[in-house]
């Protein structure tokens, strides 16, 4: 006489839990749906609905319990991950949405819920998702409000635990930021003093900035948008070594090769140290002896990076960056190429990284910067510019269409700020973003983020770019919804 294995016990409990999981899920797709395409007392609806309680009484089993909980990109059900496969793939990813976008991470059936009771619930939550993403807590309130007792409503524990996190990395690349301007600034005014700047210093910085990089992209990009226009020439350089860095990790390069990449980004602007104030922070035009002194500045940034690798060790590529930043692919920039040469691709991630920054900031002969849209487009369809057009590529999937820090026009009329492109490179033109207005103007306080690639439970797009903005004709600083 056979025994029954315990674990053969357990494997067919979370066969069978996965079974009725399965099902609740494809039944409160269905029933989403058809809400959304006839009236409450059709019966069709009535239908979805009574079937929709059936699945859930189904899947509390014989203790009556029943929890439903989204974390990530999974499904548990009373502690069961469910398994996604082509047969409920759209069931999932609609559901999944249904949930996000009203804040839920947790629904407990507390008891045999009755189809007008499911009725409400799928009605509130396609409702507070549609309008805005509202959280957990306001679902309850409305829930109680109507009525409703059989269901109980809670956010993810581990996505708030997620948010502190981000919030974290937030605070860290903020440190990371002002500590490498505050260093930027001190080594430029050391060679602009005659004083030889510390080596140990600028590798910690690079250091540093290559780690947030990796570990925290979008936060240290981010900071970016923050072209403040009394520290443009530190500022700059630090952005230009963070969008350097940020790319070269894009396109595969070793955290050797992004450490030196960093070196040379960090410091390629060196040689405007060399250069009379007056003539770097001229708001009039650049007269032929001025435009002489500034376009020296590359080699003069190489001789001294040379003079400082002489008495402390530096990257060689760092000098090449330098030399090359300007010099464009065609060579028609300068300094003019003597013999035939071929520029290092550090160069050219460096070149787009600057181009990039240099236009979309504040200048003394700049005081209209560019939108961020535009001067991608600019880069990309621009032979004249000079820049290498993969490079280009490369730097758009990294931004997105839509940079960070983009004020933009949604198809509700409400004004949202970019934060970061997505990470789908078939969804570049859909980024997370910051709504800071509704669509009649008013400023949101608190400011709500979404995601444009995010369906709701229909399936459709909740909302869409329909034009970029300039931030100061509605008077909002975007740095302050970044950072």
């Amino acid at each position: 006489m056979s025994t029954l294995n315990p674990d053969d016990g357990e494997r067919q409990e979370v066969a069978s839990t996965r079974r009725t999981g399965r099902a609740l899920i494809v039944a409160i797709h269905a029933a989403s749906r058809v809400m959304k395409l006839y009236p409450p007392e059709h019966q069709t609806v009535q239908k979805s609905l009574t079937d929709l309680a059936a699945a859930a009484l189904e899947s509390s089993g014989v203790d009556a319990q029943l929890e439903v909980r989204i974390h990530g990109e999974f499904i548990f059900v009373n502690g069961t991950r469910l398994r996604l496969d082509l047969s409920n793939y759209a069931s999932f990813g609609r559901v999944l949405e249904l949930f996000r976008a009203s804040g839920v991470g947790v629904l407990r059936v507390l008891r045999e819920a009755a189809p007008r009771e499911w009725f409400s619930l799928l009605t509130l939550l396609a409702t507070l998702g549609s309008v805005a993403e509202a959280d957990a807590d306001e679902l309850a309130r409305r829930l109680q409000a109507a009525g409703v007792d059989a269901f109980e409503v809670a956010a993810d524990a581990e996505a708030e635990e997620d948010i502190e996190e981000r919030e974290a990395a937030k605070a860290a690349a903020r440190r990371t930021y002002a500590q490498s301007v505050a260093l930027t600034k001190d080594v430029i005014n050391s060679v602009r003093m005659g004083r030889v700047p510390s080596a140990r210093k600028i590798k910690r910085a690079v250091q540093t900035i290559v780690d947030q990089v990796l570990t925290e992209e979008a936060s240290l990009i981010g900071l970016t948008t923050l072209r403040e226009y009394d520290e443009y020439t530190y500022t700059h350089s630090v952005n230009v070594c963070i969008f350097s860095v940020a790319l070269g990790k894009r396109i595969g390069m070793s955290k050797l090769q992004l450490y030196e990449l960093g070196m040379g980004a960090l410091m390629h602007d060196i040689g405007k140290s060399r250069v009379p104030t007056d003539v770097i922070q001229k708001s009039t035009p650049l007269d032929e002896d001025d435009w002489r002194r500034i376009t020296a500045h590359p080699w003069l940034g190489m001789l001294t990076l040379f003079q400082l690798r002489g008495q402390q060790e530096l990257p060689y590529r760092a000098m090449i960056v330098a030399h090359e930043h300007h010099m464009r692919r065609d060579y028609s920039g300068y300094p003019k190429v003597i013999r035939p040469r071929q520029m290092s691709m550090t160069s050219k991630l460096v070149a787009v990284a600057d181009a990039y920054d240099a236009a979309t900031t504040r200048r003394s002969y700049q005081t209209k910067p560019y939108p961020p849209s535009a001067v991608l487009q600019e880069m990309r369809d621009n032979p004249l510019r000079g820049l290498d057009p993969v490079v280009v590529k490369a730097f758009i999937t990294l931004l997105g269409i839509y940079p960070s820090g983009t004020l933009v026009v949604l198809d509700t009329f409400e004004l949202a700020v970019v934060l970061a492109a997505n990470v789908n490179p078939e969804m570049l033109s859909r980024p997370r973003v910051v709504i800071v207005s509704d669509g009649r103007g008013n400023l949101l306080q608190p400011p709500i983020e979404s995601d444009l690639a995010a369906t709701g439970p229909d399936g459709q797009f909740a909302r869409t770019i329909i034009k970029t903005a300039d931030p100061e004709r509605y008077g909002i600083r975007v740095s302050d919804y970044i950072i």
